[in-house]
């Protein structure tokens, strides 16, 4: 019984929660067991997730340049899958010997299994396939099926089809190679990734806790979490894309969330833990604490991550998706799998401490204050206008990168320097004064037939090539090469069935800058004769672009509310809530800033192992991030809340409640920070420009709000808000709120809320919890 007469709920709720938990506690050798056999089962179902893993999905859908695409596709301007470069060595194009070796070589590839279509310099009908030296021929291959089928397609075509063939020395690009080039980087850079990481984060925590068993809990957690969300994404993938890219973010966020769940449950349990408190009721005060703490993270992070739904990504799709998954796997092995781990090793979850035989090693402390956090917090409480403001503008001067940030789409400048993709692509944009990959065609299904000729005229004439011609087409064509950032115009084929006609327009500007975005815009205003479809990569941009920004205020505002109601639903206050979503937004848009500082702007690449500045940022980067991001730092924002929350209901002192939660938690804080930075900074690793940003990203965001924001921003807020941060409609003055355990009896003191206590971070023991953990043991 409680101190109200009612039951006591050792997890302080009455869901169907806490009889999973009693199954942990009192059956933990069962409990283990069948998650061993869950593993087997995970470990069945993972074989062949590379295999069923998508390749592409960063353009978006439904938009007009999908349809306008689908139209080239069937009046063959389509733009091509692969793109061969055939130099003859020795020998020029135009000998018979040559263009003999050439004309066979594209009709043996035409019939290979999966090519659509193959478009060579010697055909007669593709122009513009020779560079300007004449040194140099391409070769476009169209592909049948989507961008994993196309991908897949690719690497089996281009090792067959390049190096030495015949006279010609063959090199491959085309988006398809760059993502079939980019996939398997990826795969490998995962492997790499896991045991770079899982040393470290094994040593991290290890330091942190004082016990090499303590640490392994974590690590074996972060494995089964990430297991098992293989064998889900593995089912997923029968039914719904999943990007190759979303194993990368498993393992990383999987490894991280675990490590920093468990974390802080087994502090706690240590912390409870004492003299006279048996191993099953320190673990049922843990899981009523720090457990459900990380249930109401756990949640957090899943609304966060389900906003990527809103956005036409099917990148961004399977992302949510993979996140999701491994948050709830993380979520469910610290709170069912970890006690009872606790459960049965007792005592001897302290045991190894690595730092044992160490001279100068400070005496091991499980719960204990930090004095160095307890001076900042007392430093940054005195003087919180000083203190927080000065972080404040840092962080905004963080931001200030972000409001020239350039957002694209992915292409083959992902891929590492020495790609053969990224190499070719560039020597074709080198080379040849028209590149097929960046061109805009545009279809008109309803043009006569016979005006083909005169169009083409007249796009000469424009361009400076000859004498113009009549007609609608022709007149059309005229005013397409007069727009604003034309460089050239030219006849690119008929239907079908020799009906409607196809222009090629090649912009002046880059196809991923604003120029090509609004050269896009004009061909679609432009009058025509019947409907215009304009498709090509600059065309996919913008409508990306428009995507995006039609969508991102609702998201954020999604974001916003949700995170909003979650914490006021946890601490029952109204200010902590709106402190939470702004402190939040600002710290994220300062890691944005740092993102265009380094990989849209080139500075401080050694950071990051040396990159070469593109001059756009992936748009579906900042997104993800974000929603990632935003969920961890809510994540610590909730145990420091409830940490610095019970204080204050045992002592109505908002000042001391503060300085004591940063204390108490500051040196969890900051091993938690260093586990999932380090987890994150080995996806940073990767050779895939978009999973170097993401792992950059991910790990500078922890880092800045586990130090800049937890300690110096977060307290200097709540000094200045005083008792207005547990101000709620109806609650009296210097009373708080419950901090998430769904209720209890009153602590005492005088700021004694009516409802129990939630520890934050490391947890806090006061003498009527552990009494009352010991009266509960039984009740388990």
């Amino acid at each position: 019984m409680n101190g109200t007469g009612a039951p006591h709920d050792p997890t302080g709720t009455g869901s169907a929660r806490p009889r999973l938990w009693h199954f942990s506690l009192h059956r933990p050798r069962r409990t283990l067991a069948a998650a061993a056999l869950l593993c087997a089962v995970f470990a069945c179902l993972t074989p062949g997730l590379f295999d069923r893993l998508a390749s592409g999905g960063f353009t978006a859908t439904g938009t007009p340049s999908e349809h306008a695409a689908a139209v080239a596709d069937r009046y063959g301007a389509g733009r091509a899958d692969l793109l061969l470069v055939l130099r003859p060595e020795p020998g020029r194009l135009d000998e018979p010997e040559v263009a003999g070796a050439g004309q066979r070589f594209a009709a043996r590839l035409a019939r290979e299994p999966g090519v659509d279509r193959v478009r060579s310099a010697w055909d007669g009908a593709s122009p513009g396939l020779r560079s300007g030296d004449g040194r140099r021929a391409l070769v476009l291959v169209d592909l049948a099926g989507g961008e994993s089928d196309t991908a897949r397609t690719a690497q089996r075509l281009v090792p067959e089809y390049s190096g030495r063939q015949g006279p010609f020395a063959v090199r491959a690009a085309g988006p398809a190679w760059a993502l079939a080039q980019a996939t398997r980087q990826a795969q490998h850079d995962l492997l790499r990734a896991e045991l770079l990481a899982g040393p470290v984060v094994l040593a991290v925590i290890a330091i942190a806790l004082r016990s090499l068993v303590a640490a392994l809990l974590p690590v074996l957690l972060g494995g089964f979490a990430v297991l098992g969300a293989f064998a889900v994404l593995r089912a997923l993938s029968a039914v719904t894309e999943v990007s190759v890219f979303a194993t990368n973010l498993v393992g990383a966020l999987g490894f991280g969330l675990a490590v920093d769940y468990a974390l802080f449950v087994v502090a706690r349990f240590r912390e409870e833990h004492r003299p006279g408190v048996t191993a099953r009721a320190a673990a049922a005060a843990s899981l009523r604490t720090a457990g459900h703490t990380v249930v109401v993270s756990a949640c957090l992070v899943c609304c966060a991550l389900a906003v990527l739904f809103l956005f036409p990504f099917p990148f961004l799709t399977s992302m949510a998706w993979a996140g999701i998954v491994v948050v709830v796997l993380a979520a469910l092995a610290a709170t069912l799998l970890l006690p009872a781990w606790l459960v049965l090793l007792g005592d001897r979850v302290g045991r190894f401490d690595p730092l044992a035989r160490v001279p100068w090693a400070p005496r091991p402390t499980v719960g204990g204050d930090s004095p160095l956090w307890r001076r900042i917090a007392r430093e940054v409480t005195r003087r919180p206008v000083r203190y927080g403001s000065a972080c404040a503008v840092l962080l905004v001067l963080m931001v200030a990168p972000f409001t020239s940030a350039h957002l694209g789409l992915a292409d083959e400048n992902v891929l590492p320097p020495h790609a053969e993709a990224r190499t070719t692509a560039h020597l074709v944009q080198r080379e040849f004064g028209f590149d097929p990959q960046r061109t805009l065609a545009v279809v008109l299904p309803r043009a006569s037939a016979g005006d083909g000729q005169r169009a083409a005229d007249g796009a000469r004439a424009v361009t400076g090539a000859g004498p113009g011609g009549g007609g609608a087409l022709d007149a059309y064509a005229r005013r397409a090469g007069a727009l604003p950032g034309v460089a050239a115009v030219r006849q690119g084929g008929s239907g079908p069935r020799g009906g409607g006609a196809v222009l090629l327009v090649t912009p002046s500007a880059a196809p991923q800058s604003g120029p090509a975005g609004d050269l896009v815009r004009d061909l679609r205003a432009l009058p025509s004769p019947g409907p215009a479809y304009v498709s090509g990569w600059p065309a996919q941009v913008l409508d990306a672009r428009e995507a995006l920004a039609s969508r991102l205020p609702w998201a954020l505002l999604l974001v916003a509310l949700g995170t909003a109601g979650v914490v006021h639903a946890f601490t029952r206050s109204v200010l902590v809530p709106l402190k939470v979503v702004a402190v939040g937004a600002l710290s994220l848009t300062a890691v944005f800033g740092a993102l265009v500082f380094v990989f849209q702007e080139g500075h401080l690449t050694w950071l990051v192992g040396g990159v070469t500045a593109t001059g756009t940022l992936d748009m579906t980067i900042p997104l993800l991030l974000f929603c990632v991001a935003f969920g961890l730092s809510v994540d610590y924002e909730l145990f420091l809340v409830s940490r610095v929350q019970e204080a204050y209901r045992r002592t109505g002192d908002n000042t001391g409640a503060v300085v004591r939660g940063i204390a108490r938690t500051g040196r969890l804080f900051t091993a938690a920070a260093l586990a999932v930075a380090v987890a994150m900074a080995a996806l940073a690793t990767s050779r895939v420009l978009l999973l170097k940003e993401l792992g950059f990203g991910l790990a500078l965001a922890v880092l800045v709000d586990a130090t800049l924001v937890r300690g110096v921003l977060v307290p200097a807020v709540m000094r200045l808000a005083g008792h207005a941060n547990w101000w709620a409609p109806g609650r009296k003055p210097g009373r708080a709120g419950p901090a998430g355990d769904g209720g209890g009896p009153p602590r005492g003191g005088t700021a004694a809320a009516g409802a129990g206590s939630v520890a934050g971070a490391d947890g806090e023991t006061s003498g009527d919890l552990a009494q009352a953990a010991r009266k509960s043991s039984a009740a388990f």
